[in-house]
């Protein structure tokens, strides 16, 4: 299992009658990833993490899971775990109980793991306390400490973060890399972008259902290309220069003050420089601007056309 890729998703598809929630979708997560599955809600990201986790079968397509298929053999979700939406627990019994009870479900010593795991998500001091009285974070920590009975090489969360707050999120990005940094893969489903941008080192962009980029996040920045910002002592005259100059493009006022620029090549960039001293311009900034997660982000979920399918099905159920 150690040689085998954790997720390796080939052609799914998920249809409900007319709809179709989601659209040929190839993904591949290898290990050690810290892997963002990003796209606005509707965008069929849950829709495809239950059919990973064998929770609903495919239209179409294969799902692979450390080589094993999830809708073949239950033995595929053997160093597997996560949860779907919110993770489910019995608000009138205590965390401690709740993780007892799962516990004695998945057998394989995971009751000697519960201190252990209750430890690492930071809820051992309110393992007694009642899960009803829980605040929505404490519970999406329970719901990865009930993962982590299961000692997972792959973790898959959706929307782990959404709903808290700041405080709540730091404490939750601060808990993936933790796990991360043990050595466990994780998928992050999500639409919050700096939640994302902050732990992941590779991500696919999601739409209507299909994957419109995957890849590193380097990468996509580098495909997307950058602008410059360009400050100056006549920002009308360093305007009416740039605008006349080849190689520069999209030259417009910056949203704080000075102007920005996007250029073909670093020798029209160093043209420009002449070209603004020469119009006795004195140049008072010119520096790279890279396109944020956000820019790139919208570029490629809002480039569709209107109406396409994209709503996933109710919800039907959670693993952990």
């Amino acid at each position: 299992m150690a040689d085998e890729t954790p997720i390796e998703v080939r052609g799914l598809c998920k249809s409900y009658g007319a709809l179709t929630a989601v659209d040929d979708v190839d993904l591949s997560v290898e290990a050690g990833d810290v892997f963002g599955y990003l796209g606005p809600n509707g965008a069929g990201k849950t829709t495809s993490l239950r059919m990973m986790l064998g929770l609903i079968r495919p239209t179409a397509g294969t799902v692979r899971l450390f080589g094993r298929d999830p809708q073949v053999t239950v033995k595929a979700l053997e160093g597997v775990a996560g949860f779907v939406e919110a993770p489910s627990f019995y608000p009138y019994l205590n965390g401690r109980t709740n993780l007892e009870l799962l516990a004695a479900l998945d057998g394989g010593g995971a009751k000697e793991r519960i201190e252990e795991s209750l430890e690492t998500v930071g809820l051992r001091d309110r393992a007694k306390d009642r899960v009803g009285a829980y605040s929505h974070g404490m519970r999406q920590r329970l719901g990865i400490a009930a993962a982590l009975l299961r000692r997972p090489k792959l973790l898959l969360l959706d929307e782990p973060a959404t709903g808290l707050d700041p405080a709540g999120m730091r404490d939750m990005r601060d808990l993936i890399r933790d796990l991360s940094n043990q050595g466990m893969t994780v998928l992050l489903s999500s639409h919050l972008l700096t939640e994302v941008e902050d732990l992941c080192n590779r991500v696919a962009i999601v739409r209507s259902g299909g994957v419109a980029y995957q890849g590193s996040l380097a990468d996509l920045r580098r495909e997307a290309g950058g602008g410059f910002l360009l400050r100056s002592t006549e920002d009308r005259i360093a305007r009416r220069v740039a605008e006349a100059q080849a190689g520069i493009t999209e030259v417009r006022a910056g949203a704080e003050g000075g102007l920005t620029f996007s250029a073909a090549s670093e020798d029209a960039v160093s043209a420009l420089s002449l070209a603004l001293i020469e119009s006795g311009t004195l140049i008072r900034e010119l520096s790279p601007r890279h396109a944020s997660l956000e820019d790139l982000f919208f570029k490629l979920t809002e480039e569709q056309d209107d109406g396409a399918a994209g709503a996933a099905e109710p919800a039907v159920g959670s693993a952990a």
